[in-house]
């Protein structure tokens, strides 16, 4: 018989868990798998992570600082042994090991990561729509009366365009070496698409929103992004238009969507509905996943994977496109679409945020009424960071054909291009800005809009300074000028702008 891999596993939970208990029967799962599968894989060492993220004071930041003493500490005898650990983490958990990585390991080509695989089932890379609803007085009722902060240090974090989220994603789009392989780690996201519609809050329809697991959209969780620049034409003739500076796409990072599953739940979340009996069939898809990420030791392995979760994506999006729910008093059909999120950032050319603007996205012709209906399912703005505005995308409608090629409702008004028309205020006054757009292009809409995904976009606007601002006056006869003279308080713009 073949040696067994040893193999250390660390799990790291959610947002507001307050109880191990949250890992289910997972980790039982895996143990006695790598033991009852000819994988060569023996579970030797597991370590259930806890962390605080329902006090208000604590942070990302903080929680990664203190994962890092953790890790030092408590896994001391691995490190030593030149042993390093695969984490799985759920919903929260990815992104705080990713924010762990990145200020820790990133920045210190040196230094060797003690973790090799980092598997996410179901994490908010991108954040959550829900986060910005958890900051509400009924969010804060709740936590009072279970004893427990509502956590407001990370739900500024996860809520939707967040600075930090920003940061931490563009980081990993714009990475300028290789940080995927042997010596680097192997990051992999597992989620699922699916409602449990018994977890529908009719007054929250983010719990209910297509093309999301209930809490996390699919296109948050995907690493697979892109970064695009905008910038405003300096010249007179070109000062109403805007030009993609930048563009630039993540590298291939393994995805998976896993059917059937759901954020959270017994019977259907992606964590706590895996039971660890072997003969449970409803699991066998997700550990298989895991096991597939566990394997991985190259570059050339984790390539092949990539292609090939890729390809299952596509299966399963398929045969989950539509859904008939049978209520209590009729039956509901959803058509579960693809969506594109894309995060909208807005500054002036000093780099100052710009929050007093709108945004229309227009398609042939340049026109807004030339979109499909239905194109633009949700948009939100970031509370703190109010140039960041996330619009959610019905990718399927936006091309007028699903994934099995059939045309959407909307299909005899497929719009073949995108663009954009953004009115900043103010335009009139000692600093101004410049109503400008982008020219709808078919190329614009490949760039921006991919299935699954995420795009940050940054607009940058010309930061108009009046003339009349600063003059110089010369002084008259040698003498002091007098008070009427000398009186610019009612001086009005000139209209002309600062070269």
């Amino acid at each position: 018989m073949a040696e067994l891999k040893k193999i250390n596993l660390v799990f790291v939970h959610g947002y507001s868990v307050t109880n191990l208990n949250t890992y289910g029967e997972l980790p039982v799962r895996l143990k006695a798998e790598g033991a009852a599968q000819n994988f060569e894989i023996n579970v030797e060492e597991i370590y259930l992570g806890q962390y605080i993220s329902f006090n208000d004071e604590v942070k990302l930041d903080d929680i990664s600082r203190a994962f890092e003493y953790a890790v030092k500490e408590q896994l001391a005898h691995l490190l030593n042994a030149n042993e390093r650990f695969v984490c799985i983490t759920h919903s929260t958990g990815g992104p705080l090991i990713r924010n762990w990585w990145s200020n820790y390991y990133y920045n210190e080509p040196d230094s060797k990561c003690p973790m090799s695989h980092l598997i996410m089932l179901a994490p908010a890379n991108f954040g959550s729509a829900l986060a910005q609803l958890g900051k509400g007085k009924i969010s804060r009722l709740k936590s009072w009366v279970e004893g427990v902060e509502p956590g407001q240090g990370v739900l500024n974090w996860l809520e939707l365009g967040s600075a930090a989220a920003w940061e931490l994603n563009h980081e990993w789009i714009n990475a300028v070496e290789e940080v995927i392989g042997s010596e680097k780690i192997f990051p992999f996201v597992l989620t699922g698409q699916s409602i449990d519609r018994k977890f529908y809050d009719h007054l929250n329809s983010y719990t209910g929103e297509l093309g999301s697991d209930g809490v996390v959209r699919v296109s948050a969780a995907n690493l697979n992004a892109q970064y695009i620049k905008l910038v405003q034409g300096t010249s007179e003739a070109d000062s109403d238009k805007l030009f993609v500076e930048e563009f630039q796409q993540a590298q291939n990072t393994a995805f998976r969507i896993i059917s059937g599953k759901s954020h959270s739940g017994t019977d259907m979340g992606i964590m706590a509905s895996v039971k660890k009996r072997l003969t449970d069939k409803k699991s066998n898809e997700i550990i298989k996943a895991i096991f597939d990420c566990i394997n991985v030791t190259s570059k050339i392995e984790y390539d092949t994977l990539f292609k090939s979760f890729s390809e299952e994506t596509t299966e399963v999006q398929k045969k989950e496109l539509k859904e008939i729910h049978k209520g209590a008093f009729k039956r509901r059909t959803y058509l579960h679409h693809r969506f594109s999120q894309v995060i909208f950032k807005v500054c002036d050319s000093d780099g100052s945020p710009i929050s007093d603007y709108d945004l229309l996205f227009t398609g042939p012709d340049n026109d807004p009424n030339h979109l499909p209906e239905g194109f633009l399912s949700d948009r939100q703005r970031n509370r703190i960071n109010k140039e960041t505005v996330t619009y959610y995308f019905n990718y399927d409608k936006m091309l007028g054909r699903d994934i099995n090629g059939k045309p959407t409702q909307s299909g005899t008004e497929i719009p073949k291009q995108l663009g954009i028309l953004i009115r900043p205020r103010p335009t009139e006054g000692f600093i101004r800005f410049k109503e400008c757009k982008l020219e709808a292009s078919r190329e614009y809409l490949d760039q921006a809009l991919k299935p699954n995904s995420t795009t940050l976009l940054e607009i940058v606007l010309n930061r108009n300074v009046d003339t009349n601002v600063f003059r110089l006056n010369k002084l008259e006869k040698d003498a002091m000028p007098s008070k009427k003279a000398g009186d610019f308080k009612d001086i009005k713009p000139s209209n002309e702008n600062v070269d």
